[in-house]
């Protein structure tokens, strides 16, 4: 891990309150210098970071960039998210999460890993229809094992994961999606996440051998953005700018009640 990224999860694992230098130093065994090294890069990348005199350094308030180490951060406890952190990979741009997902699978990549993309340039859904997937979105993809399943069913499997994001989405957001009729999930009638369930199978034996679960969620999509067409039936969790909770946040509710 760089010493980017180290600081990185020192400060989301301490969001509400400040950290001296000297403290950073000691817990991540880092020089100053590399220190200060590591937090301009971070304010490069985005994120905005206070620094007070004799205080230290806090993340600010409305940060809201994917990264592993903010997901990891959300989880019950710090072990747990450290424990999980190693799964996670972040992307500012992919074809698709889910073709990806699909490479590390038969790559053997393990039960419980994340692909996760601000944007997608040939982003799916079922039947092979493009979804469009523009900065403002949550595009994931998670590799799960036929052994951890409870059905391998896929409306089962799209049913589960469906309810799933419908129950983070009502915790944290404060608003109930209707799931119609199997993958799509709409929120007043419009259309706000799509989800699409693959799977690899052994050619001799047919036995299932991974599981890729995609999901696409307009989280605070500038809807104008949109094509034409799609402008009347899509609609976003909240307007650019004005989400109430962080899509890292949302991102480890739906993880945790997905990877078992």
């Amino acid at each position: 891990m760089s010493s980017k990224d180290k600081v990185l999860e020192l400060l989301e694992n301490n969001k509400t309150a400040y950290i001296s230098g000297e403290a950073i130093a000691s817990q991540l065994g880092l020089s100053r210098n590399a220190i200060w090294k590591a937090i301009n890069e971070l304010r490069k990348a985005g994120y905005k970071i206070e620094a007070v005199n004799n205080k230290g350094y806090m993340l600010g308030e409305d940060n809201d960039i994917i990264s592993a180490q903010g997901i990891a951060s959300y989880f019950s406890s710090s072990s747990d998210g450290n424990e999980l952190i190693h799964k996670f990979r972040i992307y500012d741009t992919v074809d698709s999460t889910n073709k990806l997902a699909k490479e590390m699978a038969i790559a053997g990549a393990e039960h419980g890993t994340l692909i996760v993309a601000n944007t997608q340039g040939t982003g799916r859904g079922r039947k092979d229809h493009s979804f469009f997937s523009p900065k403002g979105g949550i595009y994931m993809s998670i590799i799960l094992s036929p052994e951890k399943l409870d059905s391998l069913n896929p409306d089962d499997i799209t049913l589960q994961v469906g309810s799933a994001v419908c129950q983070s989405i009502e915790k944290l957001c404060s608003v109930k999606p209707v799931i119609k009729p199997i993958n799509d999930l709409f929120v007043d009638g419009k259309k706000i996440c799509g989800i699409l369930t693959e799977a690899g199978t052994e050619f001799d034996s047919g036995l299932v051998q991974w599981i890729v679960v995609g999901i696409g969620i307009n989280f605070d999509s500038d809807l104008s953005a949109f094509p034409k067409e799609l402008q009347d039936i899509v609609g976003s969790l909240f307007k650019p700018g004005m989400a109430s909770v962080s899509k890292n946040q949302l991102i480890a509710e739906i993880y945790n009640r997905i990877v078992k």
